[in-house]
């Protein structure tokens, strides 16, 4: 049972996740499964659940502003639908084989490298790799792995996926940011329901020891987690323009290696 006081928690911490995703481009799910084992205990398969219930509701608010401001590469979105559903499946095959503690470790060392990345960017000077490339490089042989790599990814830890494929993206595809954010969450607003069904499917038959982990209490905190983190995204998109990045990144940084430590055991 979910008390009052750890609503108005989990409600803080979709605020939070929103409004870091809209700001800095991440995905909500890196605030939301360590802000949720912070206040509710281990139990990172329902978690998990939850998270991806979550961003099915984020892609498609995310996904209608990106295809009414012309950013959805439809050449990009198309051929990777396929596989990136049949990965994401697989994904999520994968991650109930093991056991929660196991998935929480290696959610832990996710954490670590999205903080890494975030003080890269911290360093630099300038994000060249924000500026439009000169070329498009489009193919199979490029967008079969992108897609492999986001639905995977998103299947086995509960994540968006853009927050790895999205930076890929510009590497590989050569494509402006704006492109890669809007292809990215179009793939992932037809995909996250499918993940997120097969999770919730399962998950009365996965072993995590922390205890119940049950399609209807996952889909309660989603419940929950969705209106906050959906007003949060339209905060943080606007505070894009008005706040100093810098010391917003620095923070995060923070946070995420705490988080980590927490969910590693490290931490108490």
């Amino acid at each position: 049972m979910i008390t009052p006081t750890e609503i108005i928690i989990i409600l803080a911490i979709g605020l939070v996740a929103g409004t870091l995703g809209g700001l800095l481009g991440i995905g909500g799910s890196i605030i939301m499964i360590p802000g949720l084992t912070v206040i509710l205990g281990n139990n990172q398969h329902l978690y998990q659940a939850a998270a991806m219930v979550v961003n099915c509701a984020v892609a498609l608010s995310a996904t209608m502003r990106h295809n009414k401001a012309g950013v959805v590469r439809r050449d990009v979105v198309i051929p990777m639908l396929p596989v990136a559903l049949l990965a994401i499946l697989a994904g999520v095959l994968l991650s109930d084989q093991f056991s929660g503690d196991i998935l929480r470790r290696v959610f832990a060392a996710f954490l670590i490298y999205v903080a890494l990345i975030n003080a890269w960017k911290l360093l630099r000077k300038a994000d060249a790799a924000n500026h439009p490339p000169q070329t498009e490089r489009i193919g199979m042989g490029r967008l079969i792995p992108l897609a492999i790599i986001m639905g995977g990814s998103a299947g086995l830890l509960g994540i968006g996926g853009g927050i790895i494929t999205v930076p890929l993206m510009q590497v590989i595809l050569r494509l402006p940011l704006r492109q890669c954010i809007g292809s990215t969450a179009a793939v992932m607003c037809m995909t996250a329901p499918v993940g997120a069904a097969l999770k919730l499917y399962n998950l009365h038959a996965v072993h995590d020891a922390a205890g119940d982990a049950t399609a209807a209490r996952a889909l309660l905190i989603a419940a929950i987690l969705i209106p906050t983190a959906i007003i949060g995204a339209r905060i943080g998109a606007h505070l894009t323009h008005t706040l100093p990045l810098v010391y917003v990144r620095a923070v995060l940084v923070l946070l995420l290696i705490a988080a980590s430590l927490r969910m590693a055991g490290i931490l108490g």
